[in-house]
């Protein structure tokens, strides 16, 4: 096995590594999978952009998703907003997991494309006859808010304000407006837990009455108090931030290829595939959580220290030629069995939980989207502004129907 002999710096593999990560991943890959690099905000960990090495990382008990087995730990104030199912390992993971897993059986998912279909018609009603609209911000984000909020039974009134809050909290541009974005929705969560505990008898019972009621179980499993607010602010974020970049991705995918909307349009049954194109190749989240090397690990021909922070990066592995043929280019006529091999939802013990929503939403969006509007273009260039964000997230998406 090697030890990497120096750290690579991702600035100098790519002109924005914010907007084009690509270069920097291929050129990596060239000298191996997994590499000691430092991120253009200066933060240093180890990378692993290998498809074959990060579907191993995923899985390797070794590589830890509590902060406390990083070299780096000092003290217990490890938890932004709770505690949740991204932050600890088994078995904490698997009660936690366990523990909502009920509400996300495909049966309950299934249940809500009549919704889904009835919010996403809606929206597009509202911006009908204006002729043009910023997908983004009329569409992409307010479809996949709304469901999760009603999930959850977060009130409408409140929902504006959780927007700006879920915006803030995945943006790298500022770190201070993160943190207190952060801050202020524990602060909302924490009551309006406590508001459904007051109303826990009562015959609705959304998901956040549900996690009350198993916080409040007497015997059995239960949720400690900064496991309810954790479970809460991750079902709200991750619910609705990936599904949001999954349905905007698409539509700017397939704007962007006219003849391939084009074969989408004639054959219906390729959109399926087409969501699974956009999430192999602009992975909505484009890196899997933290991982802390509990001791030595090697991966990929390098020694990854104990302590060390590991980033397994969902993009490269998902244009790693050695698995997909051509990555690079987008093309929803491929093989949909061999693009499932993505790994844009994780893989193993945390493999997303909302995967089967995320998927129904886009699919359902986009279905509506493209029957409604057949003359959906761009209004511009097309050419994609990135937020600096956790996510691959579209600043705006400005279309014309």
């Amino acid at each position: 096995m090697r030890t990497q002999p120096s750290t690579v710096q991702l600035a100098d593999l790519t002109d924005d590594f914010a907007v084009d990560p690509y270069s920097a991943f291929t050129a990596l890959r060239s000298i191996g999978p997994v590499h000691h690099v430092r991120f253009p905000t200066g933060d240093e960990s180890w990378l692993v952009v290998g498809h074959a090495e990060v579907r191993a990382a995923f899985a390797d008990p070794r590589l830890r998703n509590d902060v406390r087995h990083s070299a780096d730990f000092e003290d217990d104030g490890l938890y932004s907003v709770g505690r949740n199912m991204l932050q600890v390992d088994p078995p904490d993971h698997t009660r936690l997991r366990t523990l909502v897993a009920r509400e996300f059986t495909a049966r309950r998912v299934q249940a809500l494309r009549p919704r889904i279909q009835e919010a996403a018609g809606a929206l597009l009603d509202a911006v009908a006859a204006d002729g043009r609209a910023d997908l983004v911000a009329a569409y992409a984000y307010p479809l996949p808010l709304t469901i999760i909020c009603e999930l959850l039974g977060v009130p409408d009134v409140d929902r504006a304000a959780f927007r700006a809050w879920s915006t803030k909290v995945v943006a790298l541009d500022d770190a201070e407006e993160s943190a207190q974005a952060s801050q202020e929705m524990a602060a909302y969560l924490a009551g309006l837990a406590e508001e459904k505990r007051r109303l826990r008898d009562a015959a609705e019972c959304d998901l956040l009455h549900a996690l009350v009621r198993t916080h409040d179980r007497d015997g059995g499993d239960r949720l400690t108090p900064e496991e309810l607010l954790g479970m809460a602010f991750l079902l709200l974020v991750a619910g609705h931030e990936t599904t949001v970049n999954l349905i905007a991705n698409s539509v700017h995918l397939l704007l962007g290829h006219p003849q391939q909307l084009a074969d989408l349009r004639a054959e219906p049954d390729l959109l399926e595939s087409a969501v699974e194109e956009t999430l192999r190749f602009e992975s909505p989240a484009p890196a899997g959580t933290y991982r802390y090397a509990a001791e030595p690990v090697d991966l990929g021909g390098a020694r990854i220290p104990a302590g060390a922070r590991v980033v397994l990066s969902i993009a490269a592995a998902n244009r790693d030629p050695a698995r997909f043929p051509a990555p690079e280019r987008f093309d929803i006529h491929r093989d949909p069995v061999a693009t499932r091999a993505h790994l844009a939802f994780g893989h193993g013990l945390h493999h997303c939980l909302g995967a089967p929503l995320a998927r129904l939403e886009a699919n359902v969006a986009l279905r509506i989207l493209l029957d409604r509007f057949p003359g959906l273009a761009f209004d511009g260039d097309g050419t994609p502004k990135w937020r600096a964000s956790l996510m691959r997230s579209l600043q705006e998406l400005p279309v014309r129907w």
